[in-house]
């Protein structure tokens, strides 16, 4: 049993896993996992296939709920809430990206971008100001009337990343939000991340099986030099908790630490990751 924690971090965390326990038709999926995500800090949540990656990000979020253990959001304990609660919850405080499509196909990208805000009464001018700025952020403001058909895959992704960030949640969560995409698209959703997580402080919990988005997260942040002028640079982020890597197996947190523990960890459950098979024998 793991605990991530950062000691430099104050006050209430913005998610908290205690021994938190899930199983799916009689099959254990997570084991007794303890999780604490500080404000402003980011987690990347990596392992094999079937580890319980993608599980931990939905019971994270309340769309599943734990056989065992509690679950906190803002110091709040999710489990015992109520769906209006929850739908609350996530309004005010959260967005997450799913490496599905689920875009709404019939509507344009201002409406699918907008659709949360409205469905939570936002006002008109507010809906407004808010969609377009997160569309200028990430590069879909010329494509407004578009309908999602009419997007490239790349451009699609960028609208599910900007439906999940519109009105700057405290809390992101990310599920392989850049697999499947060719390089370039894969760096500028990784940018937007970053830009998100260092300039608008998000906590953010992400999920990857990529060695090279883990290291490129992890080493590089970004700088705003002028108003709406950004660059992405070497270099961990100073302002910010560090980037930890967790990673799990067979269901249990094994490892917790950051980029160079992680790439220097000798147990089985990393290296299988981090070193081919033929380096390991």
């Amino acid at each position: 049993m793991t605990t991530v924690y950062d000691n430099r971090a104050t006050g209430v965390p913005a998610i908290e896993l205690r021994n938190v326990s899930f199983s799916s038709e009689d099959k254990r999926v997570l084991a007794d996992v303890n999780l604490v995500l500080e404000r402003d800090q980011m987690i990347i949540v990596t392992g094999r296939s079937s580890t319980g990656k993608s599980v931990l990000l939905h019971l994270a979020i309340g769309l599943l709920r734990p056989d065992a253990g509690q679950i906190l959001v803002e110091g709040r304990e999710i489990e015992t809430m109520s769906e209006t609660e929850l739908l609350a919850l996530r309004s005010a405080d959260m967005g997450i990206a799913f490496q599905e499509d689920t875009l709404f196909t019939g509507l344009s990208v201002f409406e699918n971008t907008a659709y949360r805000l409205y469905e939570h009464e936002w006002p008109e001018p507010e809906v407004q100001a808010a969609v377009h700025e997160i569309l200028r952020f990430v590069g879909l403001e010329d494509d407004i009337e578009k309908l999602p058909e009419e997007l490239s895959i790349g451009m699609r992704r960028r609208l599910e990343i900007a439906r999940a960030l519109v009105g700057w949640p405290k809390i992101m969560l990310f599920d392989e939000p850049a697999t499947g995409l060719d390089p370039i698209n894969n760096k500028m959703i990784l940018d937007l991340i970053i830009r998100a997580r260092d300039l608008h402080k998000i906590s953010m919990l992400l999920v990857t099986k990529e060695l090279h988005e883990i290291r490129y997260l992890a080493m590089h942040h970004a700088v705003e030099e002028q108003p709406e002028v950004v660059r992405i640079i070497d270099g961990a982020p100073s302002s910010s908790p560090p980037v930890t890597v967790m990673v799990l197996d067979e269901g249990q947190l094994v490892f917790a630490g950051g980029l160079d523990q992680f790439e220097a960890s000798e147990l089985e459950a990393v290296q299988v990751m981090t070193r081919p098979a033929t380096d390991r024998r």
